[in-house]
């Protein structure tokens, strides 16, 4: 069943999706911890902060707030749901360019974190996070 974006359903289906294919996944060689403000959620207070962080080589993305991220991003609800659950570059670099995407922090770990190439089993997963999105 599809579940609200950003939801505490879905954050908990994403990440047991994660965690099904965390053996397939190639290691992250990036290494970053970042941290996510995303304004404008159409439930709770309207405000979610989330943060990933790669340094073990896998991916985690919590609810949360690091004490001492490399970068922090915000933006708004809807370029965070074009981001990370339709896998669009084209809508990270628009928002990006329009100042949608507020960047502190250290810019070129995250330009190294988007250039790095998806392995074959973060296609699968992104798939299927997709279609668990409301």
């Amino acid at each position: 069943m599809p579940h609200p974006f950003l939801s505490d359903e879905w954050l908990s289906e994403a990440s047991a999706i994660r965690h099904k294919y965390a053996a397939q996944a190639q290691p992250i060689t990036t290494k970053i911890k970042m941290n996510q403000v995303i304004t404008g959620v159409p439930f709770g207070d309207g405000e979610i902060e989330l943060f990933v962080d790669t340094s073990s080589g896998e991916m985690v993305l919590e609810r949360g707030k690091l004490d001492e991220p490399d970068v922090t991003i915000t933006t708004d609800y809807e370029t965070a749901r074009a981001i990370l659950v339709d896998q669009d570059p084209q809508a990270a670099m628009q928002a990006f360019m329009s100042g949608k995407i507020k960047v502190q922090g250290d810019m070129m770990k995250l330009m190294q974190l988007q250039a790095t190439a998806p392995d074959p089993t973060a296609k699968t997963v992104a798939d299927e996070i997709k279609a668990i999105t409301a």
